[in-house]
C-alpha cells in the first residue's frame, strides 16, 4: 500500500451553502490530519464541518462542528485523526462567503 500525504481538499465555500470539500477517491482510504478554518473578513463567522459516510446527505449525526464561531481575520486548526473508507466525504459550510477551508491528511492506495 502506498501512502501519500497532501492536501486533500480546499473551498471557499459561497455563503450558507454545505461544500463538498474533499470526497475519498476510488480504491483508496484516507486519514484527515487536520482541517484549517480562515476567516477573510473583519467581522465574526460561524461554520460546520462534517462527515458523511459513503457520500449522501447529511445528518445530525456527521457534525464535527456546527455554528462553531471564529473571530474577525482569525484562523482555527482543528486536529483530528479521522479514518475515511472510498466515497466517504468532508463537507463544510458558512455563515458568509468570507471563509476558506483546507483539508490535510494522508491517501492510503
Amino acid at each position: 500500500m502506498a501512502n501519500a500525504y497532501k492536501i486533500l481538499g480546499q473551498a471557499a465555500p459561497s455563503a450558507t451553502t454545505a461544500t463538498d470539500v474533499y470526497t475519498v477517491p476510488t480504491s483508496t482510504e484516507a486519514i484527515v490530519s487536520s482541517i484549517t478554518v480562515c476567516n477573510r473578513a473583519s467581522t465574526s463567522d460561524t461554520f460546520r464541518i462534517a462527515t458523511l459516510v459513503g457520500g449522501g446527505t447529511v445528518a445530525n449525526t456527521d457534525y464535527i462542528a456546527y455554528d462553531a464561531p471564529i473571530g474577525p481575520n482569525d484562523f482555527l486548526v482543528i486536529t483530528l485523526g479521522i479514518g475515511l473508507a472510498t466515497t466517504d466525504q468532508v463537507e463544510v459550510y458558512a455563515g458568509t462567503a468570507n471563509l476558506t477551508f483546507q483539508v490535510f491528511g494522508m491517501e492510503i492506495t
